[in-house]
């Protein structure tokens, strides 16, 4: 639990300090938001399944660039 604590007073100051790491938690949210969208729908058409699958790999690259940038501040000692 205490880890959890810490990744996220890490990613609360890299949001705050950190412009690129907060561009893409912004980029993030904003596909985050658009999967949604997708999934709220009463018929999904087999276009909008093709483009929640893109845009669920986007967010995943995302996830991971924001996942190094953690860990790349975790070891150098910065929180």
């Amino acid at each position: 639990m205490e880890n959890h604590t810490q990744d996220e007073e890490l990613k609360a100051h890299l949001l705050s300090t950190d412009e690129h790491f907060r561009t893409l938690a912004e980029q993030h949210a904003r596909l985050k938001h658009q999967i949604e969208e997708i999934e709220a729908k009463c018929h999904v058409t087999p276009d909008d399944e093709l483009e929640e699958q893109r845009l669920k790999k986007l967010k995943l690259q995302l996830k991971d660039q924001m996942l190094e940038i953690i860990e790349q501040h975790k070891h150098a000692g910065v929180a």
